[in-house]
């Protein structure tokens, strides 16, 4: 799970009004204030508070709960390292974060499920590709990897069929909101402040203070909402999600990499249908396409999830399928990187609008890997977001999936 990250360091100076001498014991001042408490804000600011404990933080955040968007709304995997190119951060801080989530959430009574996953291959021409797959797990450090037959596959996960599969056993489930709220607590107790309903809207620089003042000006950096308030302080640091580019742009800085909202519609097994799947089965990864598949995702609250498709979201939040926005589909489709990911990908593309508009060919792909499944045995439940961003070139897919 992954968001953009600024700071406005302090800048010192003369200059300070006599209002600000009157007025700051009234302000709302802070050393550090983080944008945004979903998980990787609250996790920023739990861990700042925790090595700097003789500074203020402010956490702030536009919604009136924690968690709200995509960190309250995903999958849940925690996810093994498999993926990511070796050597890369990505790779690195996938296998420790793994690692870090199960040993917080078993410091914390925080539920959680090491199901596993199974990458499953299903016809011949995806055998070379999973064990490359293999081989870049293993440079990943990733733990008790293993490439397992068709026998094992039934053996694991009796109603899936495949040639081939990648066994990841530490690949596991929970849910991220807990461990979001949890993080906020942490921060609470640590003395941080969460300012929830403020929208930022502004950040600038204060004026230069005057050389009588005591100390100059020790918060120069003003933060504003939507509703005209203030707070003061040294440092912000953002961490907004879906509006990473935006903060970084209001903030003075690039907006690159841009945010570009694509849509993804889960199914769901009917309860009674549950039973059909253990852990994570996901498809063998298409290198040409940015997308992982429609996989089988169990759920902590004992579902499963079935998906999801990537089609173009007309709103940054816009979790069903008429939400609109004007702004946001004005900054997509005049966005040349969202062209050249729809140029290279075309083909998909165009099989991802059919699948989202017909149900049976959504269950069509899941019953390459369970053909029991069938156009009976699901219910289209859920929506998803997925950013993609572009930065010289090279399409990134930045925060995955948020759900209404």
């Amino acid at each position: 799970m992954a968001a953009a990250g600024l700071l406005l360091r302090q800048r010192a100076g003369g200059g300070a009004a006599a209002l600000w001498r009157a007025q700051r014991r009234q302000r709302s001042t802070f050393d550090v204030a983080v944008v945004g408490a979903g998980i990787v804000g609250l996790a920023s600011a739990r861990e700042l508070v925790r090595r700097h404990p003789s500074l203020a933080f402010a956490v702030l955040e536009k919604e009136k709960e924690l968690a709200h968007h995509q960190s309250g709304h995903n999958s849940g995997v925690i996810h093994s390292g498999i993926y990511y190119k070796p050597g890369s951060l990505k790779a690195k801080l996938c296998v420790q974060g793994a690692a870090l989530c199960y040993e917080y959430c078993d410091q914390k009574g925080i539920p959680y499920k090491r199901c596993g996953k199974l990458i499953v291959a299903v016809e011949q021409d995806e055998i070379p590709r999973l064990k490359a797959l293999y081989e870049r797990g293993l440079q990943n450090n990733v733990q008790d990897l293993k490439l397992i037959g068709a026998k094992e596959i039934k053996a694991k996960e009796p109603f899936c069929r495949g040639l081939m599969a990648l066994d990841s056993p530490h690949t596991g489930i929970v849910n991220y909101k807990q461990v979001a709220q949890s993080y906020a607590e942490d921060f609470r107790e640590a003395g941080g402040t969460i300012l929830t309903d403020f929208e930022v809207t502004n950040m600038e620089m204060a004026k230069e203070s005057s050389s009588e003042s005591e100390d100059g000006l020790k918060y120069p950096v003003i933060v504003r909402n939507s509703k005209g308030e203030e707070i003061y302080c040294q440092h912000i640091v953002t961490c907004a999600g879906l509006y990473s580019d935006r903060l970084s742009e209001i903030s003075g800085c690039s907006p690159e990499p841009r945010i570009v909202p694509f849509r993804g519609d889960y199914l769901v097994l009917k309860p009674e249908k549950c039973y059909m799947v253990k852990g994570n089965i996901y498809p063998v990864p298409n290198p040409r396409f940015p997308f992982l598949g429609f996989h089988f995702t169990p759920r902590m609250d004992g579902s499963v999830w079935l998906g999801p498709n990537a089609v173009l979201a007309f709103k940054r939040e816009g979790y069903r399928l008429f939400d609109f926005s004007t702004g946001d589909f004005l900054d997509a489709v005049t966005y040349s990187g969202l062209w050249k990911l729809v140029l290279r990908n075309l083909s998909y593309g165009l099989s991802e609008m059919y699948r989202a508009c017909f149900l049976s060919a959504q269950v069509k792909q899941l019953q390459k890997f369970i053909p029991e499944v069938t156009i009976n045995d699901v219910l289209r439940l859920k929506f998803t977001v997925v950013t993609y961003s572009q930065k010289r070139r090279s399409p990134v897919i930045l925060v995955t999936r948020t759900v209404a």
